[in-house]
């Protein structure tokens, strides 16, 4: 019985980055052997283990065989006989298939340490191309590790571009996207994991609404970029850039998705595209089953961002609506978001990324003048029922026109 660090945890060692996760596989054993030492058995498709004290998972060597279509069509064989070379070739990458024993020997059949020098992101063997998930994790590594210059492998990407096109990516389900889809956003770089899926054909599969994005023109007076789909990923960039959460980096991609509708005659005006994206938006979020909150908020910024850009244009009604419509006086981290959203919109234009963006506190000094209306004197002057709530709103456009004419001054 030999147990080996593999993996992630390797990988990340050598690259001289922080490990947080580690996996192991213990070659030569039994389940019966692992029980019998403490190890308490969770999984029900592959024998994995928890350590009786760590609690790290520990993962007999096993080989897989392709048995049905996507994530989960496989069979997997594990035995004392199973060999540490044939556990690492059934992974994706050779930077994922190297492994340590407990004296910090490499064990590394597959040249990931070569790979990892090189900077390349190569797949392990042909039967890379057997799982479908791999075209999202090798975008995702991507996104991970572009900041040192990695780049994936062309031979790789061709693998992807034929899982792309052979109905497999159709065949994963919605949670196994999105738990890689959200992560991928996560990273520092999300805007390579987006140009990486588009690369080899998977934007269009998975999400054809952003795809349909690249080569549509917007004015080149409001955007230098020119090209919406370069601009989304711009917009990501910025978020990320800015360090901004989850909710917020989904919003950013999906934007823009009304401007993939507009009739070429009408290029490169996009009239109404805020309008016409929520459809768009609605199906992503279903497709993906996204979170409640990030589908709020896509949904949200999708209508309102123009808004948001002519903040200082609005009238005190039109304000009034859109702090309504956030229903910004119980949920003022939503509209935090928006105006964050708005922001890296904004700031997602070539040689714009800079500029400052007034438009961000005057919103948030609408929702302040907006949430100081106290109720306890309407009630008092005997308003209730529905009286009150148009009471309470004629209390707040009164502050709103204020706060507009003290902002002009």
């Amino acid at each position: 019985m030999q147990i080996f660090k593999v993996g992630g945890a390797v990988r990340d060692r050598l690259l001289g980055k922080p490990v947080t996760d580690i996996d192991w596989v213990v070659v030569g054993a039994t389940t019966e052997e692992m029980l019998a030492k403490g190890y308490r058995p969770v999984g029900a498709d592959f024998p994995v283990f928890l350590h009786p004290k760590s609690g790290e998972e520990y993962a007999l060597a096993r080989t897989e065989r392709k048995s049905g279509r996507g994530y989960g069509g496989f069979t997997f064989h594990a035995s004392p006989e199973v060999t540490l070379e044939e556990d690492l070739i059934r992974r994706d990458l050779t930077i994922n298939a190297m492994a340590e024993d407990d004296h910090g020997n490499l064990t590394d059949p597959y040249h990931g340490q070569r790979d990892l020098d090189a900077r390349v992101l190569r797949h392990v063997s042909p039967a890379f191309a057997e799982d479908p998930l791999r075209v999202l994790r090798v975008a995702r590594f991507a996104a991970r590790y572009a900041e040192l210059g990695f780049t994936v492998a062309p031979e790789t990407l061709e693998l992807m571009r034929q899982l792309s096109e052979s109905g497999e990516l159709e065949a994963l389900t919605a949670e196994r996207s999105w738990k890689e889809i959200s992560r991928a956003l996560m990273e520092d770089q999300p805007q390579v994991f987006i140009q990486v899926l588009r690369d080899c054909g998977a934007l269009k599969v998975l999400m054809p609404e952003v795809d349909a994005l690249f080569g549509v023109p917007q004015p080149e007076a409001h955007h230098p970029e020119i090209d919406t789909g370069v601009h989304t990923l711009s917009v990501l960039e910025q978020a990320a850039r800015h360090q901004q959460p989850l909710t917020v980096r989904w919003a950013c991609l999906l934007h823009d998705l009304g401007k993939g509708l507009t009739p070429k005659e009408e290029w490169p005006r996009h009239i109404a595209h805020e309008h016409k994206g929520l459809k768009l938006i609605k199906a992503l979020n279903e497709r993906f089953k996204a979170p409640r909150d990030c589908q709020e908020l896509a949904l949200l910024v999708g209508e309102y961002h123009t808004h948001g850009h002519r903040a200082l244009e609005l009238k005190a009604s039109t304000l009034l609506e859109l702090l309504q419509s956030f229903d910004v006086y119980r949920r003022p981290q939503r509209f935090e978001e928006f105006i964050i959203a708005c922001e890296m919109d904004a700031r997602g234009r070539k040689g714009l990324e800079q500029r400052s963006y007034p438009q961000a506190d005057y919103l948030r000094g609408a929702a302040t003048a907006a949430r100081g209306i106290a109720v306890q004197p309407l009630l008092e002057k005997g308003f209730k029922g529905p009286g009150l709530g148009e009471a309470i709103k004629r209390e707040r456009l009164k502050a709103l026109k204020a706060y507009k004419e003290a902002a002009s001054t």
